[in-house]
């Protein structure tokens, strides 16, 4: 965009890979704790969650820059009326929902995997896993959709 740093200009490819690496970390700490090899799901888990803090304060710094250097709020995708519009919408929808939720269920699992309460974390690990999961592989969807997906963004 005219007028956004380049260092601005770089945020959003870093936060695909926050995305994604915290998308990664998720299932590797899945796989950990189906393992039993529970400390290393634990420091798996903490890290997934720094990167995803790391990803919301490059996200807002992002779209804080770009306000204030074009005063546009961000890129639209083009192919309006089409069924690739359609379907990135609907991506978009559902990710900036969930990701609403995400910071608080993953901020009461992890709490009640510090107190140990076992029973509890576990019955809200399985519903904050696959919702992290999904908010961390739809962020980097969203990210290919509009910066590498041709005559996408306008």
């Amino acid at each position: 965009m005219d007028g956004l740093p380049d260092w601005a200009a770089a945020l959003p490819a870093v936060n695909a890979g926050l995305n994604g690496l915290a998308g990664i970390m998720l299932v590797v700490g899945f796989v950990l704790i189906k393992r039993k090899r529970r400390a290393l799901h634990a420091w798996t888990m903490i890290s997934a969650f720094v990167t995803s803090i790391v990803f919301l304060g490059c996200y807002l710094t992002y779209h804080y820059a770009l306000h204030v250097y074009t005063g546009e709020a961000g890129k639209r995708f083009g192919h309006s009326g089409t069924l690739l519009g359609t379907s990135y919408r609907l991506i978009l929808l559902t990710h900036v929902i969930l990701a609403a939720v995400v910071p608080i269920l993953a901020s009461i699992t992890l709490y009640r995997a510090w107190r140990q309460d076992w029973p509890r974390h576990r019955r809200i690990a399985v519903i904050t896993f696959p919702i992290w999961v999904y908010v961390s592989v739809t962020g980097v969807i969203i990210y290919v959709m509009l910066y590498h997906w041709p005559g996408a963004a306008l």
